[in-house]
């Protein structure tokens, strides 16, 4: 069993100048073969190490050796032509011109297995690892094949099994999907975006966990959130779908955010991850503002299943801001621990 109110971060953390252009998604990659291989282990190395000096008590790779949280993994898929490219709208948000899917996908090796067990040399304690969602991966590319989103979900959730297995096979303790689609496709989510998610994640040996956000903190989606009103209840909307899935745990966006905190009551029995950061600005939180938000979620979230975390990745921040807002995180998380009577 995890501490009570343990903490992690969502995903992504900033990479280093030197191995891409700071503060930019989709950043390219300073340098290129061995060189560049090298330097993705050393920046694993760097994320790991600030996070445990933070405090923090999950671990994640910071996913330094992906471009893109998405895209990084389709690179590996068969089926799918990157010099093919199409112009899509990405979550009924902003233009993105995107592969194309040719034909039957498929996955011939492992993809992040490698970087899994690094990683867990890296700590004793427990580990994170993510892979994006069928539902948003979909999202992120032209279909040309099956001309139809159900059945490309379907085929993805069949190869992220397997990667997925092969993680926890590598030691990985919280297998993690990230579907922010979730917050916008709500038919298909609830006709068969639950479904594919819970293949994606079925009969793995680790526990299971989806994120769900309303974005990084660009422009696109800052301007989307702004169009949302004074509350934001998707959540509303997936959350019970989610409650009866076998999902183990849900991330969500919280901190400075407009969603009311009483809907993570609707997630009764699951492992709560609760957005206690903010990443769309460079303010760094004060530990007592972490505190707060937790001690607003514990009103419908026990503190076992309680998991102070980032609203969404950190990529597009400094890393002097990223370490100010891991440190706040964990020492608010401390100070509510605290309060309950846990050192």
């Amino acid at each position: 069993m995890t501490q009570p109110i343990a903490t992690a971060i969502a995903g992504s953390l900033p990479k280093p100048a030197w191995l891409a252009q700071p503060e930019k998604l989709w950043a390219p990659w300073q340098l290129s073969g061995e060189a560049l291989e090298q330097a993705k282990v050393d920046a694993m190395r760097l994320a790991v190490d600030d996070q445990l000096r933070a405090g923090i008590s999950i671990i994640g790779d910071g996913e330094q050796t992906r471009q893109h949280f998405v895209t990084t993994f389709i690179e590996h898929l068969d089926g799918v032509d990157f010099l093919k490219r199409k112009t899509v709208r990405i979550r009924d948000r902003y233009d993105a011109d995107v592969p194309t899917v040719v034909g039957p996908v498929s996955r011939k090796r492992s993809v992040f297995v490698a970087d899994a067990r690094r990683l867990r040399l890296l700590t004793n304690g427990p580990i994170k690892f993510t892979l994006p969602g069928p539902m948003t991966m979909i999202d992120t590319l032209y279909d040309d094949h099956f001309k139809s989103r159900e059945k490309l979900a379907w085929a993805f959730a069949e190869i992220l099994n397997q990667e997925a297995r092969e993680l926890a096979e590598a030691g990985v303790d919280i297998v993690q999907f990230d579907e922010p689609a979730f917050n916008v496709f709500f038919d298909e989510v609830r006709d068969w975006g639950v479904k594919t998610l819970e293949r994606a994640a079925a009969d793995l040996p680790c526990k299971t966990a989806v994120h769900i956000c309303y974005g990084y903190g660009i422009e696109a989606n800052n301007k989307w959130k702004e169009g949302l009103g004074a509350e934001w209840r998707q959540y509303e909307q997936t959350f019970p779908l989610l409650a009866a899935s076998r999902i183990n745990q849900v991330s969500l966006e919280c901190h400075n955010s407009h969603v009311p905190m009483e809907l993570i009551g609707l997630l009764e029995g699951k492992d709560v991850m609760v957005g206690a950061i903010d990443v769309a600005n460079n303010q760094i939180e004060t530990p007592e503002e972490v505190a707060a938000t937790l001690r607003k979620a514990l009103q419908w979230v026990k503190p076992h299943h309680l998991i102070g975390c980032t609203n969404c990745g950190m990529v597009p921040l400094s890393r002097a801001v990223a370490r100010g807002k891991l440190h706040a995180l964990a020492a608010g998380a401390a100070i509510v621990r605290a309060e309950l009577g846990w050192s």
